[in-house]
């Protein structure tokens, strides 16, 4: 999910890679009402290790401003014509509560548009059951794709059909950059999120120490790049990568993990969890340990779970997607795509898009115990459950 790779929502509240998000809204504007986003409160000052979280600096803008601007540009451009014929589909890759968001983005830009595009999910993060689903739906004329891959090389039969009925496919979550198949990747720059992760991690750890990574693939794109980040950031610090510890999927197994890094490491002072259940995981093992307040959890992702570990301070900071985005702007992408055209609608898209050329981002947010109510305000606002 993203990672399961940034906004999860579910009722109690939960922006990836990957069911996990992994691992979502046009931000201060993503709605029809187009209220303001609220401002990233200030960082308080902390003192221990527990609280040490309010001593970074939170930021909740992601990339709200440009991707309101984008939305509001979209909408001018379809003012007038025929939606009728315009029927897409959002397909994530497992069901979790991370995704809740993207759900939430899908059904406001339906309500916006006045389309019904579907919102697909497998029971579990299995390759042929994401295939059977994206090629059922080709098959029942759907009009354009979002997906956020399981496998990036899995995909590759299916976009081939998918252009051959001229059917655009774009990429959220995940990226698919690598196979240059899709003309859009819609989501997180997981590079900077995981690079985010490393810089907040090396402040909570000023006298360094080992960090075990918790992730739930080792080939997933968008984990790839999140470690690649992550690992990047420590360099030249005392904070060093114990192991990274593949779970699969499976959160049962992540804290098998979490649990195991500790009899294998004296020294294990922080984990990093890169799914979204990862983070809850690793909190779980730091409580069953009793080490609440002496070893240090960032997690990507605000999974339920995840926002009771961050109040009681047995995870310090959670790195933060957007996944609302990932689902209400393929809509309104995907939507364009069909009545404008692929290449009209990318010409609208291109002045938004990062260095790569590929890559609409939905932003990087960081979360803490100090401006977690500024972050529930934001959730607010985009029709979802505060924590």
């Amino acid at each position: 999910m993203g990672l399961a790779a940034v906004l999860t929502a579910t009722t109690a509240c939960s922006t990836n890679s990957n069911g996990g998000g992994n691992g979502g809204s046009s931000g201060a504007n993503s709605g029809s009402s187009g209220s303001a986003a609220a401002p990233a409160s200030q960082s308080a000052a902390g003192g221990s290790s527990a609280a040490a979280g309010n001593a970074l600096q939170g930021d909740i803008s992601f990339n709200d401003a440009n991707l309101a601007a984008l939305r509001d540009k979209i909408k001018a451009a379809l003012k007038g014509k025929s939606l009728s014929g315009v029927n897409p589909a959002v397909v994530v890759n497992v069901t979790a509560a991370y995704w809740d968001a993207a759900k939430k983005g899908v059904e406001n830009a339906n309500k916006e548009l006045g389309i019904n595009a579907k919102f697909q999910e497998p029971t579990q993060m299995d390759i042929s059951q994401q295939l059977s689903i994206v090629n059922t739906l080709l098959s029942q004329n759907t009009t354009g794709f979002s997906v956020s891959a399981i496998q990036p090389s899995s995909l590759s039969s299916f976009i081939s059909s998918a252009s051959k009925k001229n059917v655009p496919v774009i990429a959220i979550d995940s990226p698919l950059d690598t196979f240059k198949s899709v003309p859009l990747y819609l989501g997180t720059p997981n590079y900077d999120a995981g690079h985010k992760a490393g810089e907040a991690l090396k402040q909570l750890l000023p006298g360094g120490g080992d960090v075990a990574v918790l992730v739930g693939s080792l080939t997933a794109l968008n984990a790839v790049q999140r470690i690649q980040g992550f690992k990047d950031a420590l360099k030249g610090s005392n904070v060093k990568v114990f192991q990274v510890y593949n779970d699969g999927g499976d959160a049962n197994k992540a804290l098998q993990n979490a649990s195991a890094a500790y009899q294998a490491d004296s020294n294990l002072k922080a984990f990093y969890g890169v799914y979204s259940y990862d983070g809850p995981s690793a909190g779980q093992a730091v409580q069953s340990a009793g080490k609440t307040g002496k070893t240090v959890v960032v997690a990507d992702d605000s999974e339920p779970k995840t926002l009771s570990f961050l109040k009681a301070g047995v995870i310090q900071a959670m790195v933060l997607q957007q996944p609302y985005q990932q689902g209400y702007m393929s809509v309104y992408i995907l939507a364009a795509m069909k009545v404008l055209g692929e290449q009209a609608t990318m010409n609208i898209i291109k002045p938004y898009l990062s260095s790569d050329k590929l890559t609409l981002s939905s932003g990087v947010g960081l979360v803490t115990q100090s401006n977690l109510a500024a972050y529930d305000q934001k959730l607010a606002s985009f029709g979802l459950s505060s924590s």
